[in-house]
């Protein structure tokens, strides 16, 4: 039973976010620092977790993921809730009637950085509770209900279009130049969160225009699953209006957009560094895992990435753990601050690729790294690699 349960973590990451919104004041500091507490120091003390169990009802997970959408929903419209002038759906009336405590007034006492804090909190959980169960539910490519489950749950994060860039670009162009969510050797992650959002929302474009083609339908119409996911992503911008004037549009969209920067820091550290040769098939070596207790649980093993990049379509519960694939530095939110500090994360990780180009690349990728090191601009790059 603990191997079904143990995936509800993020359940509970999110009910302290939506705690903070409704206690307000100093609270609004309380889902961020619960959630980054809770998975960096989880995955310091619990240590890795390699087991394989075996799920006999694999529906008790899809309803864990499906659930998500409520959750979503939920913390996002405490979040604009937090700063309407109004009651909308009387919410702060139904918890003082339930509690006895006036939300209303505690929401006076919000300030501008418990705001933004709380922004923040709202837009990590909604790329952990979003994104990543999105990422999930729309590899499932066969069940229409978790296509649309998956994608809506991409919206929130103004990033439907990655259903169509990540399951048909990104898994097939891994490694390689041709692929937005590789980053190069060299490159820095702020950097990498302006290309990689750009480039993969032209990718995601054209792989739709060319599915239209194939079909013969106009590319500009509903049948264009870009288009229907842009206006997804517009309907909840206008439901934030709804509730909160511009203010809840502002809001959401920085909540979104946080959103959609930690899913590129995610791609940034999973396959940082590496190439291949997009004629060659993905091998596990492609992808920098982890199997951190903690963010194996937050994430679904999204952290046993080299089992998700061999086999796309497998559920999350089957993927396996490679023991010899290359490791990231530690656990993924760990992981996703040392990124944020260029020269600490240079440090690391120069000596990580090189070791990586030593240990795992065939003889064609060490031409390629030898290019990738002299394009890097890093003075640690700059080093021959040995074709022997």
């Amino acid at each position: 039973m603990f191997h079904y349960i143990k995936y509800v973590l993020f359940h509970i990451l999110i009910i302290p976010q939506i705690l903070g919104f409704i206690l307000g004041g100093d609270w609004l500091y309380l889902g961020f620092a619960f959630a980054v507490g809770t998975i960096v120091i989880g995955d310091l003390l619990l240590g890795d977790d390699d087991s394989i169990p075996q799920y006999k009802h694999g529906w008790i997970l899809s309803l864990q993921l499906y659930s998500s959408l409520i959750f979503i929903v939920a913390i996002n419209f405490v979040l604009v809730w937090s700063i309407s002038s109004s009651d909308p759906l009387g919410f702060g009336t139904m918890i003082h009637s339930l509690t006895g405590y006036d939300a209303l007034a505690a929401r006076e006492t919000n300030t501008i950085t418990g705001l933004i804090i709380g922004t923040l909190g709202c837009g990590l959980l909604t790329s952990v509770v979003g994104t990543i169960v999105g990422h999930e539910l729309t590899h499932r490519t066969w069940d229409p209900v978790a296509m649309v489950i998956g994608r809506w749950l991409l919206a929130f994060s103004w990033d439907a279009g990655f259903a169509i860039e990540h399951v048909y670009g990104h898994h097939a162009y891994v490694g390689s130049v041709d692929d937005p969510a590789t980053a190069p050797r060299g490159r820095n992650v702020y950097y990498h969160i302006i290309a990689s959002t750009i480039k993969g929302n032209i990718s995601a474009w054209k792989l739709e225009a060319e599915r239209l083609t194939k079909k013969r339908q106009h590319l500009l119409s509903y049948n264009n699953r870009y288009i229907r996911g842009l206006l997804m992503s517009f309907s909840l911008e206008a439901a934030a209006y709804m509730i909160a004037g511009w203010e809840g549009v502002l809001i959401f969209t920085a909540s979104a957009l946080i959103a959609k920067a930690f899913l590129e820091i995610v791609n940034f550290m999973e396959h940082y560094g590496i190439v291949r040769d997009p004629k060659t098939p993905v091998q596990p070596y492609h992808s920098w895992n982890t199997n951190k207790r903690v963010s194996s649980w937050a994430t679904f093993n999204l952290t046993r990435h080299s089992h998700h990049h061999a086999e796309g379509d497998v559920p999350f519960h089957k993927l396996k753990p490679y023991q010899d694939a290359p490791m990231m530095v530690n656990g993924y939110l760990t992981t996703i601050f040392l990124t944020l500090i260029p020269p600490v994360w240079n440090a690391i990780m120069i000596p990580k690729v090189l070791e990586w180009d030593r240990k795992y690349a065939s003889e064609g990728e060490l031409i390629l790294a030898e290019e990738a090191n002299k394009r890097s601009g890093l003075s640690g790059f700059q080093t021959t690699v040995s074709l022997a």
